[in-house]
């Protein structure tokens, strides 16, 4: 039995790339301090791009769509007001949310993903 991965490089390079996103996301939220200071909601994005990035390297589709629900969340704060931003990290946001909705991924993703 496959031990579970962190990336799959056989993967859509759109899907490696929001793989990859994910984790970087989570590591800049633990390193400057959002998993805590905000606390729920940034325990949340943290710990749920972590577990998206794993449910997505090993084809889950639970896994998928919990990374389109964690991406698609700041951007639903940050047009409430409620959470800031700056152009960069609004812009790795964008294209995280496009990169898991493009159409080469939703195909992967209803082909392979169990």
């Amino acid at each position: 039995m496959a031990a579970n991965k962190w990336l799959d490089r056989t993967q859509p390079q759109t899907l490696y790339i929001a793989t990859m996103i994910m984790y970087i996301n989570a590591a800049f939220d633990l390193i400057g301090g959002v998993a805590f200071s905000l606390f729920p909601i940034g325990a949340v994005l943290t710990i749920g791009s972590v577990a998206a990035g794993l449910g997505i390297a090993n084809e889950k589709k639970a896994g998928y769509w919990l990374g389109v629900a964690i991406a698609l969340l700041p951007l639903v704060l940050i047009a409430t007001g409620r959470f800031g931003a700056t152009i960069v990290s609004l812009l790795f946001e964008v294209a995280l949310v496009a990169l898991l909705l493009h159409p080469q991924s939703r195909s992967y993703q209803k082909t392979w993903f169990k």
